[in-house]
């Protein structure tokens, strides 16, 4: 997943797609690259979970899959509490050293 969202025009997808459902080829138009390089995008979001895909006809439509999100949400709010955990007690040994001993 973390792959997935290290890129730039992907995580741009999954904002507009915040939004709610679109084609693939309304998310291209914002995009500067061709169709079949922007569509190597859209297989990396389906590959990881991100989002899904439908086709009706020759339309194909994406959406936010919000519970993959969460994912990663959880697993940075962990990083988040230990990391703050540990910078608060940094503090509490710069500013007191004696409180900690």
């Amino acid at each position: 997943m973390f792959a997935a969202l290290s890129d730039p025009t992907r995580r741009c997808v999954l904002s507009e797609l915040g939004r709610g459902p679109a084609s693939v080829g309304d998310l291209a138009r914002s995009s500067p690259m061709t169709l079949p390089s922007f569509m190597k995008h859209i297989g990396m979001l389906e590959s990881s979970g991100l989002i899904s895909t439908a086709k009706a006809g020759r339309v194909r439509t994406c959406t936010l899959n919000r519970q993959r999100l969460a994912v990663v949400d959880g697993w940075l709010a962990e990083q988040r509490a230990i990391w703050e955990g540990r910078t608060d007690r940094l503090e509490q040994f710069v500013t007191n050293p004696r409180a900690l001993s």
